[in-house]
């Protein structure tokens, strides 16, 4: 039985702002490369016997850290690359949410094909499909794919048999770790979106006028 840890990248400048999708040259910010020190430190104890990832350098960025000590070479896997948005790559996120499409891909998100892009039932396919071929090659050791907040959840609804229109009601935060045993009698979920921390349940502050 292969465990599975299900990382997402650490934060950019553009996380929670823009859409960016397959876009080349987003880093990792400076808050982005704590966050991807810190976890490496919470996954010391684990012993990883391979590490993957999105080819996109959020990822490779985020992998490389959790890599540092290892010996562990990252290996990139396009089928982990970001949904792909087409023509809504890189826009704002707040010009999105107010299209019929985004209303939509919240209310029946199996119907969903972006604009020039992939449908959510295909990125869903090509990630499991991904995590299928690891995982033969792993099949008793635990190994790190560290990849994008949608993959993960497509991921997640997949192995814990949730239906594709209610995956948008998991939570997957920047640098959190989810975690999935992988074998013969059926995958058994672990954990989903551990942080290390409970900040994120915090109330926000609130802005002035509000």
């Amino acid at each position: 039985m292969a465990l599975l840890l299900l990382i997402r990248h650490a934060v950019t400048d553009s996380t929670g702002k823009q859409l960016s999708g397959s876009l080349p040259g987003i880093h990792l910010s400076q808050k982005g490369q704590d966050q991807a020190r810190l976890l490496a430190e919470r996954l010391s104890p684990v012993r990883i016997a391979g590490i993957y990832a999105s080819p996109l350098e959020r990822c490779v960025e985020t992998a490389e850290a959790i890599a540092q000590g290892r010996e562990l070479e990252v290996r990139s896997v396009r089928a982990l690359e970001e949904v792909g948005y087409g023509r809504w790559t890189g826009r704002p996120l707040a010009q999105l949410a107010r299209t019929k499409l985004w209303k939509r891909l919240h209310q029946a998100p199996s119907t969903i094909t972006f604009p020039e892009g992939e449908s959510i039932a295909e990125v869903q396919r090509r990630s499991v499909a991904a995590l299928e071929e690891i995982v033969a090659s792993h099949p008793r050791a635990t190994v790190a794919v560290v990849t994008h907040a949608d993959v993960i959840r497509l991921v997640i609804a997949q192995l814990a048999g949730v239906h594709l229109d209610l995956y948008q009601r998991l939570t997957v935060s920047p640098a959190s770790v989810s975690a999935v045993f992988v074998g013969d009698h059926g995958p058994r979920v672990l954990l989903v979106n551990d942080t290390g921390t409970l900040a994120d349940l915090a109330p926000k502050p609130r802005r002035r006028g509000s």
